[in-house]
């Protein structure tokens, strides 16, 4: 006779068997037998109709079936646990550890220093912060909240709109003393451009005139590379023509490591966003997390210089709801 359990029950114990990839494991944590362990995750695949684990004497691990579920249990358990934190005192007193991931350059040189700042704001809350070039799983990896930069891939996450950064086009003397300085933007197609693949990979650079008229110019280089770090070192080492945020470019535009380019074109803008998985109640660190950052930025020296922070909604993905 199958015992009848609490399928919430049953998810949260398949899921830290898949983490452990052990049911003995798995019991010690949640102070179970291995055998009422065991029982849980046969409950549930009978109740499925699935195979959700492969067994053998050595490791458990997720089928392909049972790694999608366990996604999926990821997510609604993660969903229920805020729901009962709604109504109790992590809702409105910001408390515990938020994770955070952030593209590397942005990260180091914008987030950790505004991070600063929040944790003497926040005395009860602790922030892991991990810098990324790859877009990373927000789910599968555990992240409260991710900031990124530039085009959002489609997906079913919240993203609020922070502020916008400007980009300015540029490259070093020696670069234009060797392949000469472009002096329109459809010149740029002779250039060796450096590509940017953080997110959705450039494949083409904006520009617009002093009469407002657009251009979309066509890129093409011989290195590309999902880190602006790396684009920039190489800027400076005469390799290409590089269009990259201005705070990370400033510093080398004003010790002449760089020149820009084209300076009476407005260039291109990318939004800065926090982005979350959907939920209905936002603990109190996340949300007091996104304020303080879209506060810190909406006062930055990009957006006072752009006049680029509207906070109004912007158009996104079929999938993916954007708040301002």
């Amino acid at each position: 006779m199958i015992l009848r359990m609490d399928r919430f029950t049953g998810m949260a114990v398949f899921v830290k068997v898949v983490d452990a990839a052990s049911f003995a494991m798995a019991g010690r944590h949640l102070g179970m037998s291995p055998a009422m362990v065991s029982k849980h995750v046969q409950t549930l695949e009978q109740k499925l109709g699935v195979r959700l684990l492969n067994r053998t004497t050595r490791r458990v691990s997720a089928t392909e079936v049972g790694q999608d579920y366990y996604e999926r249990c990821l997510h609604i358990l993660a969903e229920m646990q805020e729901a009962e934190h709604a109504a109790g005192d992590l809702q409105t007193v910001p408390r515990g550890r938020l994770r955070v991931t952030a593209p590397m350059s942005f990260g180091k040189r914008q987030v950790a220093p505004a991070i600063a700042d929040y944790l003497a704001a926040y005395p009860e809350v602790s922030i892991d912060l991990s810098l990324d070039d790859h877009y990373v799983d927000l789910l599968k990896e555990r992240f409260d909240l991710a900031i990124r930069l530039g085009t959002l891939a489609n997906s079913s996450f919240i993203a609020r709109k922070l502020y916008t950064v400007a980009m300015v086009l540029c490259a070093s003397p020696g670069y234009l003393q060797n392949s000469g300085a472009p002096r329109t933007p459809s010149d740029l197609a002779k250039h060796n451009c450096l590509v940017h693949t953080y997110g959705t990979p450039q494949r083409a650079w904006h520009f617009v005139d002093r009469n407002g008229n657009e251009d979309a110019i066509n890129i093409s280089g011989r290195f590309l590379a999902n880190s602006a770090d790396v684009l920039l070192a190489l800027a400076i080492k005469d390799v290409g023509v590089f269009l990259g945020p201005n705070y990370l470019v400033d510093d080398d535009l004003k010790a002449g490591r760089l020149v820009q380019l084209l300076p009476e074109y407005r260039t291109q803008e990318a939004t800065v966003y926090a982005v979350y998985p959907h939920s209905r109640y936002l603990s109190a660190k996340t949300r007091t997390f996104i304020d303080f950052m879209a506060a810190r930025f909406s006062g930055s020296l990009q957006s006072k210089q752009n006049g680029a922070h509207d906070n109004s909604p912007v158009r996104a993905p079929p999938s993916l709801r954007v708040m301002s």
